[in-house]
């Protein structure tokens, strides 16, 4: 949805959105639903509100696909794009980590929505938490079979503790 940020009243307006939105990143397998407060002061708008969705995710330890659901509250700003684009070099300040940009007058919600499930997603994606992962020998999935493999070789760097563990004895 694109909102037209002349367009907005001075008391603000308030958005309740479901719909089927696409993102490069992850694959939204569920229309996204939002309930935005957007105002307007100036130049800036002040978005905020919460937005939920499903994603496929593929798991860090076995690989398999899973669907997850994710809800995120978010409260963002947007300036007009042009102000930074007049400077040749803008470095961003602390402050300013969680602007995002306009451009000619126009706040695509479905760049934000998409933008703010995505920073939801958690950084190690899990299908379960008791996820036994990949065989590191054969790589077969632990999950779903017992592939017998022996892992004998402890990690290397781990050699000195062993030593110090035997002087101790």
């Amino acid at each position: 949805m694109k909102i037209i940020v002349s367009e907005i009243p001075d008391e603000g307006m308030d958005l309740d959105i479901t719909e089927q939105i696409g993102s490069e990143a992850v694959k939204i397998t569920s229309p996204v639903h939002a309930v935005l407060h957007i105002k307007k002061t100036g130049a800036e708008v002040m978005v905020n509100g919460t937005v939920s969705g499903d994603v496929e995710l593929q798991c860090s330890r076995c690989l398999a696909s899973f669907p997850l659901h994710v809800e995120s509250a978010f409260d963002v700003v947007y300036d007009p794009a042009e102000a930074v684009a007049r400077d040749e070099h803008h470095e961003l300040k602390s402050d300013e980590l969680d602007t995002g940009f306009y451009k000619q007058d126009t706040l695509d919600t479905d760049e934000l929505l998409a933008e703010q499930l995505i920073l939801s997603i958690p950084m190690k994606p899990l299908c379960s938490a008791e996820c036994k992962g990949l065989c590191p020998v054969c790589g077969a999935d632990r999950n779903t079979t017992d592939c017998g493999c022996e892992i004998k070789e402890a990690d290397p760097r781990l050699k000195v503790l062993e030593q110090l563990l035997k002087k101790k004895e």
